[in-house]
């Protein structure tokens, strides 16, 4: 019998008390066999972890020798990037993980000082929110932890500098304008750079993105970026690390500014005068079209269609603190269009007046969900109540392939004091109903007051009934469609 002594005489029959013994000999075997096969596979993967452990010492200590280049590419990017969930460096970067965003924080190129938290929202208190800096170029964190090395003035390129600048005090505003400065102050990074330790394109390519991640960091950290301009550094990205190889490192960078630059005029130049024919298009005679906020793809597509002679009329609605409406007002009075202006809780009396809604898009979303300008979503609302169709003029550089429900989890804070009126403003007013004491001037010595800012709000597939897009006229389920077939252009 296995795992037992056999009887002495093959032929004698086995007692009770023998067969018994004999059956605790069996389990005690099958026990130990179990046993030493638990013990060789705890062996195993012993040995696998520590062979682990050795494959991922290895490439550190190749780092470390290569230089502070390989120690930079290695760090985190700062927190905010556009990309969805995403530092500029690709990691991973989830705002309500405090322990995350420390440790972006101690590697942004850029330290800010966050509003306290016993004056955020709750429900947005994992957003990052700024004070108003008097002088953020000062604010350039002198070093870097990962790298261990002291930061030099000339890691963020002078045009870097006063792109982010700008960018933080809302002098250059809207997903085109800043896609467009930010992908030519790059091109000025390119061509400017030099590095002895270049000799082929192969070189330039990973010298060039090593040179840029600070500088988008930079970026983020004084504004942070939109959807669209997260595909397009992507993008750049791509072209970068593909350069030909039979260029020389003058050739590469010339091919890379004729790349941006090709960028920029098929993607937003281009595509903003086809956005502009198919939206005016859909202006017919004596339409009453209302519009929201400014949008440049919303503001061509109004004035071509006043251009080819169709009549109508404009209602601008406009909202508190940014007042972009008013430069949309200007812009169409000038060229003779017949404009009303409104504010937005004045919304509900002129919607049965109006016969189609115009919205502009910060991204289309791959659900047909629409991230624009916080009240977008009310006036989308508004109109679904009145049955008035609502029509996204947006460009495709601007779709994404991620997914959202709500205005909650991503987003972006603005300045809280720009909700404070001015006692310019305030002299203004003619009546006694709201005097300066009661300008919310002292809102921070207010206990239990906060004031929420948002930038963007998100609105519901299901409240478009159209997207104007360079392609044509696409319903908001089609997004996917979109991303799937221009995949390869690695624009999206």
């Amino acid at each position: 019998l296995d795992g037992g002594a056999a009887p002495a005489e093959a032929g004698k029959e086995l007692t009770k008390a023998e067969r018994a013994s004999l059956f605790k000999l069996q389990n005690q075997a099958k026990i130990d066999a179990k046993k030493a096969e638990k013990e060789k596979e705890k062996v195993g993967k012993a040995e696998r972890a520590a062979a682990a452990q050795e494959a991922q010492r290895a490439p550190k200590v190749v780092a470390s020798k290569g230089g502070d280049a390989s120690a930079s590419a290695a760090a985190p990017a700062a927190p905010g990037s556009g990309e969805a969930g995403k530092g500029s460096g690709g990691l991973k970067l989830q705002h309500d993980d405090e322990k995350a965003m420390a440790r972006a924080r101690k590697s942004a190129a850029l330290q800010r000082t966050e509003v306290v938290s016993s004056k955020k929202v709750p429900w947005f208190s994992h957003l990052p929110q700024y004070e108003r800096e008097t002088s953020i170029s000062q604010q350039l964190s002198k070093t870097s932890k990962r790298a261990e090395t002291v930061r030099q003035d000339n890691d963020i390129h002078p045009a870097v500098l006063t792109l982010g600048l700008k960018f933080a005090d809302w002098l250059i505003v809207g997903a085109n304008h800043r896609t467009t400065a930010m992908l030519r102050a790059f091109c000025k990074v390119i061509m400017d750079y030099q590095s002895p330790d270049m000799h082929t394109t192969a070189d330039l390519s990973r010298n060039l993105d090593v040179r840029l991640k600070p500088m988008i960091s930079y970026i983020v950290a004084c504004r942070p970026i939109s959807i669209g301009m997260g595909n397009a550094i992507r993008w750049l990205k791509s072209k970068i690390a593909h350069l030909p190889s039979n260029l020389s490192i003058q050739e590469g960078k010339e091919y890379l500014q004729d790349q941006v630059e090709n960028y920029i005029m098929e993607k937003i130049v281009f595509a903003d005068r086809i956005i502009a024919k198919n939206a005016a298009a859909k202006i017919s005679a004596d339409d009453v079209v209302l519009v929201y906020g400014r949008s440049s793809a919303v503001e061509a597509g109004l004035l071509r269609a006043h251009k080819d002679g169709t009549k109508f009329r404009v209602i601008v609605v406009d909202s508190r603190p940014k007042f972009e409406g008013k430069q949309v007002l200007a812009s169409l009075s000038a060229a003779g269009v017949s404009c009303t202006y409104i504010m937005i809780n004045s919304l509900s009396y002129v919607m049965k007046e109006v016969s189609k809604v115009l919205l502009g898009a910060s991204a289309m979303l791959a659900n047909g969900n629409v991230i624009s300008r916080v009240g977008s979503s009310m006036v989308a609302i508004m109109a679904r109540q009145y049955n008035v169709p609502v029509l996204v003029c947006c460009e495709t550089y601007k779709f994404s392939e991620k997914v959202m429900l709500d205005s909650i989890c991503s987003n972006e804070l603005s300045d809280p004091d720009e909700l404070v009126c001015s006692e310019a403003a305030l002299s203004e007013i003619t009546h006694r109903c709201c005097p300066f004491e009661r300008s919310l001037a002292d809102w921070r010595d207010v206990k239990d007051m906060k004031l929420l800012n948002l930038v963007y709000d998100l609105t519901p597939s299901d409240l478009i009934v159209l997207v104007v897009t360079e392609l044509g006229y696409l319903p908001p389920s089609s997004v996917p469609v979109v991303i799937r077939e221009y995949r390869k252009e690695v624009t999206l």
